[in-house]
């Protein structure tokens, strides 16, 4: 009897290791899943590959559009920004989030590689502690079989790219490799950009005790920043740069380096094991408005850490099923942060504290572990208690210079840790399955959000102690799938923080805000009747809200008790209609899009950001090898634009900055695959 809460998109494949005991996955997990397949990943343009996940349901795409910081994606209330990183990111399960909880390392990921996009919402998976505040995302590359694939597309704004991708399996032994570039002048002026990405991954499975592995992954980015325009400027047009920028650009590098084994012990113990290492290295010339300051900003990053768990999964005559898991894992980070103040694109001077903004290297530790059961007392009745707990620590010390303001507080030193303590997550679940294709599902559970960067530490003379902000969220849903071409999923869910944690963008300080609550209804659906024609679609609505904010946040960010916390839109919706048009001749016709959010934190300069996009893809078959590709992107060529409204100075020094999005766009590609 199937009594999960997963709905997928697009072809799924079954394999081998499907049937195998292993570690519990997001099956396992009494809460709503998405995923989606390779068949709705690998045929997409797009310059990052978090643009894939506009198709996800109740995800919302923030697309900066400045140089290498593109964009990031969200869920469950939470804005893309970059002031509050709710979602943990794993690649091939390597935590894959920088120390401030944004996704850098998904730049390395190109579509033809991606198998498929795993989506876990909300409170109850204790897999995970750090960015894990609303759920995590896993994104899966190609592994194993004998294969040469390749991509070659061409489209709008000079736009191209070459994907390639090999794998090479024989006696337990499989090879997989990739290689892949693209390259972009942009939809607005000086906006070009390139990026480039290899990865290999090698495993051994002599025999069904163990497998052992190594993936190793490397890219390496540039591009130019448009910047951000005024009102004016972007009623005026859509595609121009702001004059006062023209030295804007940034270039990132990023690699990962992964060993695994996995170990059956015997018929009912599984072990896995993962140790990792991360590097990041991002740097960044920008100037934001002529009356700012031209800045550069450096970050290195490099991290390291290991995953491990052990299942049991014992017969035990009086449960229908019973599986227990226990796991600990940890990161250790070593982290520098520069910005300075810059004329023309040369360090201002003196080296003083007015031009040296940020100069700081920290270390952080984040060490947790977990328990968690699968309890199915009878066929129809399965429960999922767990628990996890974190700890984290560290050390900062400052290199900017003192102010030589009376009575300011230090800047250069070092500084200590917030006492954190033990963070401790409850975590519960239960899906009810009364007759088949018919499920009750429910999940209560804790997350937790600390202080990223230097908001980790005690930085000033009159600060307390801050403790974590405490994430409460509990759901409540039903699964329906009464014939096996058609299913439906709908969840109302709330979350509560105790004392919400948000970043400035321009500063990188951050400020509790206080309580803040959410909230939100999820209802998706899927109908495919039969094998040439089927529909899809998903619609959210949500909203997030502060409770009870401080004097302090009142007088300095406006937030008042009721206040929406910014950018986050009040629905999100995405769907699609899929027709085998012949044998050979596939179509698809699918929209996504997002509603109105405030824009600053009193919610009193107006809500912007409402779009829907409407998107065409083609595909015609000519051999079972090669098929030739179309897409045309944005087709009614509708106008949206991301808009960060500045709010780091006075109520008159306030701007708000314009990001435009492509307009219409098309892309053509030839599409290889052979098997061997």
């Amino acid at each position: 009897m199937r009594d999960d809460s997963i709905i997928e998109l697009g072809a799924v494949t079954v394999n081998d290791q499907d049937s195998k005991p292993g570690k519990l996955t997001s099956r396992d997990i009494a809460s709503s899943v998405d995923i989606m397949n390779a068949d709705k990943i690998a045929d997409q343009n797009v310059l990052t590959a978090f643009d894939l996940m506009h198709r996800m349901p109740g995800i919302q795409v923030t697309q900066f559009g400045q140089g290498t910081t593109t964009g990031k994606f969200s869920f469950r209330g939470f804005n893309g920004e970059g002031r509050i990183n709710a979602v943990k990111l794993l690649i091939d399960g390597i935590p894959s989030n920088t120390n401030d909880g944004n996704m850098p390392f998904i730049d390395a990921l190109f579509p033809l590689d991606i198998e498929s996009i795993e989506v876990v919402r909300g409170t109850n998976d204790p897999r995970y502690g750090l960015h894990n505040v609303a759920g995590n995302v896993n994104m899966t590359t190609s592994t194993g079989g004998n294969y040469v694939k390749g991509r070659v597309s061409y489209g709008s704004f000079d736009t191209h790219d070459i994907q390639s991708g090999l794998g090479y399996e024989k006696d337990g032994f499989s090879q997989n490799y990739q290689i892949s570039y693209r390259a972009s002048d942009g939809y607005r002026d000086r906006s070009a950009s390139d990026k480039n990405s290899f990865s290999g991954k090698w495993f051994y499975e002599p025999t069904d005790k163990y497998k052992v592995g190594l993936i190793a992954r490397w890219s390496e980015a540039g591009a130019q920043e448009p910047g951000y325009l005024t009102y004016a400027q972007q009623l005026a047009s859509t595609t121009q740069a702001t004059p006062h920028n023209p030295l804007d650009y940034s270039k990132r590098t990023i690699g990962q380096v992964s060993a695994h084994l996995d170990v059956n012990v015997s018929e009912t113990l599984f072990w896995s094991s993962k140790a990792y290492s991360n590097i990041f290295d991002d740097q960044r010339l920008v100037m934001f408005h002529p009356a700012f300051a031209q800045v550069k900003r450096d970050r290195d990053e490099v991290q390291y850490g290991a995953i491990t768990s052990l299942t049991y999964h014992p017969t035990i005559s009086w449960l229908d099923d019973f599986t227990i898991e226990t796991g600990f894992d940890f990161q250790q980070q070593e982290n520098k942060y520069r910005q300075y103040r810059l004329t023309n694109g040369i360090p201002r001077t003196p080296a003083n504290n007015t031009n040296i903004r940020n100069d700081e290297d920290w270390s952080f530790l984040n060490y947790g572990g977990y328990i968690q059961a699968v309890i199915k007392p009878t066929k129809w009745l399965k429960l999922t208690p767990g628990y996890r707990a974190d700890v984290v620590d560290g050390d900062f010390f400052s290199n900017r210079p003192n102010s030589t303001t009376p009575g300011a507080s230090p800047t250069f030193g070092a500084f200590p840790l917030n006492d954190y303590g033990t963070i401790s997550q409850p975590k519960i679940g239960a899906v009810i399955t009364p007759i088949e294709g018919y499920s009750l599902y429910g999940n209560w559970g804790r997350t937790f959000q600390v202080g990223l960067g230097q908001a980790t530490f005690i930085l000033n003379n009159n600060q307390k102690n801050i403790g974590p902000s405490l994430n409460d969220g509990w759901e409540v849903g039903v699964k329906l799938q009464p014939v096996d071409w058609a299913e439906g999923r709908v969840a109302y869910w709330m979350q509560d923080a105790s004392n919400e944690i948000s970043r400035n963008l321009a500063s990188a300080d951050s400020t509790m805000i206080g309580p803040t609550k959410r909230q939100g209804v999820d209802i998706e659906v899927k109908v495919y009747p039969t094998d040439r024609f089927g529909v899809w679609a998903a619609y959210s609505l949500q909203e997030a809200k502060t409770t009870n904010p401080s004097a302090r946040v009142i007088n300095t960010m406006e937030y008042v008790a009721g206040n929406q916390v910014v950018n986050t839109p009040n629905y999100l919706f995405s769907a699609g209609l899929d027709y085998q048009i012949t044998q050979e001749f596939r179509s698809c016709l699918w929209t996504s899009g997002q509603g109105n959010y405030f824009v600053d934190q009193a919610n009193a300069a107006g809500q912007h950001g409402e779009y829907a996009l409407l998107n065409l893809d083609l595909g015609y078959q000519v051999s079972k090898e090669v098929e030739l590709q179309f897409q045309a992107k944005n087709l009614t060529d509708a106008q949206r634009e991301y808009l960060w409204y500045d709010e780091s100075y006075g109520t008159g020094q306030r701007f708000p900055f314009y990001s435009p999005g492509d307009g219409i766009a098309f892309y053509g590609a030839v599409s290889v695959k052979f098997d061997y």
